[in-house]
């Protein structure tokens, strides 16, 4: 079963079983050691870096960042 099938069989469970199975997945990630937590960041930051070198426009500028943040904050 791939992921897309799982998912779709999730989406067809009731709101209340969804939450509770969101809970339950929520709950595994938190039980995760500091170096697992660490190694999927760097996962992460490394899928991000290589999409963009595959598309530079997909880039914000650090400075629309920050406006966006701080105006989220304010």
């Amino acid at each position: 079963m791939t992921i897309a099938d799982l998912e779709s069989k999730i989406l067809e469970l009731d709101p209340k079983e969804r939450a509770r199975l969101a809970q339950r997945l929520l709950e595994s990630l938190e039980a995760l050691s500091e170096a697992e937590v660490e190694a999927l960041w760097l996962r992460e930051a490394d899928h991000r870096d290589q999409q963009l070198d595959q598309d530079p426009s997909r880039a914000i500028p650090g400075a629309d960042v920050l406006r966006e943040a701080r105006s989220l904050l304010s």
